[in-house]
């Protein structure tokens, strides 16, 4: 072999750094002004790492989606509880 040819045949195929673990690389299209926001608010918070700040936007909105469906079932049990005493 010369010295410009490589051998690739025991390469493993992947991520040059692997994400640490509870993290997935993906390819996600944002809208420009949606990905300014939040690198602005990092920018004026003084630093840090807008893809934190998405994902603690993100957990918030989980968070209320399941706030708001517990109020939904609960709403539901009282009104059906209510139609069964009477």
């Amino acid at each position: 072999m010369s010295e410009k040819e490589y051998d690739f045949d025991n390469v493993e195929r992947g991520a040059v750094v692997k994400p640490r673990p509870g993290k997935t690389r993906i390819t996600i299209r944002i809208d420009t002004d949606v990905l300014n926001w939040f690198r602005n608010q990092v920018h004026e918070a003084g630093g840090g790492n807008y893809q934190t700040l998405m994902n603690e936007a993100l957990r918030e909105y989980i968070r209320y989606q399941d706030d708001m469906f517990e109020s939904v079932i609960r709403k539901v049990i009282r009104e059906e509880l209510q139609m069964v005493v009477r």
